[in-house]
């Protein structure tokens, strides 16, 4: 793959919103080894810091980049950050955080071992959904994610992240369990979208359903990883969607699309968590697994 640079700034966001675009506001995405995507990950990070791309910088405690580890084969990318994430700068702390260790742990897997991301790296004021010029002022910050970290496999966490990483309007609950092959930026991937574990721990239903959509993880991640893109990735006018998919059932053969669903504005698959959690129980530092 040739050299590669990325906007750190939505081209197509309202030009209030976007800083003056110049050299420093571009990195390199075409590096090789982990510990250079390592180190570039972190620019990102340091970038990300002092974003005021959108209003939310206005009302945030600290910016919720994510976490883990900066070269996992398995990615997970949520909404954004609630009331514990924006006080502790971590992504996933609350009982969601728990019970997503927690089926990460019956496959095998641990929380160091993938990386964690939303889409929205700053808290939605009182929880609320993320309006859609906030998503499209951060998703330069998530591409780049993507492009460093280089996952083998996303799981999406709900509706936002779903919608977004596909460019289309289905909603979760048609969607859940079925997996499709993606290119997202220079990264062509398997997608694999999931109920929110937020929406899982107020319906017993549906926290089957993710323990179900979970198993399936194991058998992507030891799949063949899809053919890259090969032509350089350039700035554009206007923001690139992703690339039409090609769904897998569980057995590994294609499935016919489901029909679309209209956007939600109220959130219907995570609910805000009150509660606080002991600063003793989680790592803290975001940039500690990198």
């Amino acid at each position: 793959m040739g050299e590669r640079r990325f906007l750190l700034f939505a081209e197509s966001a309202p030009l209030r919103a976007v800083a003056a675009r110049s050299p420093e506001h571009t990195l390199d995405c075409g590096v090789r080894s982990a510990a250079e995507r390592r180190e570039q990950l972190k620019e990102v990070y340091e970038r990300a810091l002092g974003c005021t791309a959108c209003p939310l910088h206005q009302t945030r405690t600290t910016v919720v980049f994510g976490a883990g580890n900066a070269d996992a084969d398995l990615m997970f990318i949520g909404e954004g950050p609630g009331a514990n994430e924006d006080r502790q700068g971590l992504p996933f702390v609350g009982r969601a955080g728990k019970l997503l260790d927690t089926l990460l742990q019956e496959i095998g897997l641990e929380r160091a071992s993938v990386f964690i991301a939303n889409v929205v790296k700053c808290r939605p004021p009182g929880n609320r959904d993320p309006h859609p010029e906030e998503i499209e002022a951060c998703h330069p910050f998530l591409r780049a994610q993507v492009e460093l970290i280089e996952p083998r496999v996303i799981c999406t966490l709900g509706n936002f992240s779903t919608k977004l990483l596909r460019g289309d309007p289905t909603g979760i609950t048609r969607l859940h369990g079925r997996a499709e092959v993606r290119t997202i930026g220079a990264r062509t991937i398997r997608l694999l979208p999931l109920f929110h574990p937020a929406a899982a721990l107020y319906t017993p239903s549906s926290l089957q359903t993710l323990r179900e959509d979970f198993s399936r993880i194991p058998e992507l991640l030891a799949a063949p990883l899809p053919p890259q893109p090969d032509a350089p990735l350039t700035a554009s006018p206007t923001a690139e969607a992703p690339s039409e998919a090609r769904c897998e059932t569980p057995s590994g053969g294609p499935a016919t699309g489901a029909s679309p669903e209209s956007p939600r504005h109220a959130r219907s698959d995570a609910q805000p968590e009150p509660e606080l959690v002991p600063e003793s129980e989680i790592v803290t530092e975001q940039l500690g697994l990198f």
